[in-house]
């Protein structure tokens, strides 16, 4: 069940149309520019991907075009959370029928559960499906931390087999990789923490920059499970400007100016999210001009 969840995966943004619809054509071709570029594992209907504004029946589409534009090149990692653990449990049902490979569910947001209600919540959509499950622990937005003893707990039970830690407390990272038992998965959710945690015995991340760059941040969690930390850093140097610029905003407001910006997507958002301030928008395309990314994708795009 673990050796899926390591390397590189995308958490997908969604694109919409003027409308107001999920973009179907471009949910495809989104999904093979990821694969196409080398990346290992695919994250549709995560917060990147504005799953809070789908509905279930248009997350589980999203996850069936994924999966069958995939065809079995990747595995797929569907979004699947919240604050109901009933509902989490029927999403999870759905996206299993859908053809999801494995379930990311984010810890409970704002009714903020005890370390025993968040073990029991995972305790309970693991014993609903057999699909592996990744636990996504992102205090900032969710209002609760899984802690490493809660963690450690949780890797007991045989689906549960990985987190996408996303705390920004890298002694709790440190601390995590330590703890767990061997072959679960520890997957960076910030792009800024990927090359330090894959030094510490991390697997992977779950990435929003390579939504704009897939090749190179592929490459650079290549290199680092390899061993090779020199080109790792090299890597890391040149694209950490690309991976602050995305959250100058709320993610994915900034992921999603720049794959308009580069003619991947129409720029369109669902409510509470809308577009970028001027200011920031134009020191999202005066990274990707200094990073060369826009000419090369751009020529790419419209071939």
């Amino acid at each position: 069940m673990t050796e899926n969840w390591f390397g590189c995966g995308t958490a997908l943004v969604t694109p919409f149309t003027a409308d107001g619809a999920v973009d179907e054509p471009a949910v495809q071709r989104l999904a093979a520019r990821q694969i196409d570029a080398g990346v290992h594992f695919l994250v549709p209907c995560g917060s990147t991907g504005e799953s809070p504004t789908l509905s279930r029946a248009e997350q589980r589409r999203v996850v069936e075009l994924v999966v069958k534009t995939a065809g079995g090149r990747v595995p797929v990692l569907a979004g699947a959370g919240g604050y109901d653990t009933r509902g989490v449990i029927d999403l999870v049902a759905d996206m299993r029928g859908a053809g999801a490979d494995g379930i990311l569910s984010v810890t409970p947001y704002y009714n903020r559960p005890t370390p025993e209600g968040i073990y029991q919540h995972y305790r309970a959509i693991a014993e609903s499906t057999p699909l592996p499950i990744v636990v996504y622990n992102v205090p900032g937005r969710t209002g609760c931390n899984v802690d490493v003893g809660t963690l450690c707990r949780l890797a007991d039970i045989p689906n549960i087999v990985g987190v996408k830690e996303a705390s920004a407390n890298m002694p709790q990272m440190c601390e995590i990789c330590r703890a767990v038992p061997t072959g679960f998965s520890v997957l960076s959710g910030d792009d800024l923490f990927t090359v330090p945690l894959l030094s510490v015995g991390g697997s992977g991340v779950i990435s929003v920059a390579s939504n704009e760059a897939p090749e190179e941040m592929s490459r650079l969690v290549s290199v680092a499970l390899n061993g090779d930390f020199d080109t790792a850093r090299q890597l890391h140097t040149r694209l950490l400007p690309l991976m602050q610029v995305n959250f100058i905003e709320t993610n994915p407001i900034p992921v999603k100016a720049a794959m308009a910006h580069l003619g991947l997507l129409e720029l369109h958002y669902r409510l509470p999210m809308v577009p970028p301030r001027p200011d920031s928008l134009a020191q999202i395309v005066q990274v990707l001009d200094a990073l060369g990314i826009t000419p090369h994708l751009k020529s790419a795009a419209s071939s």
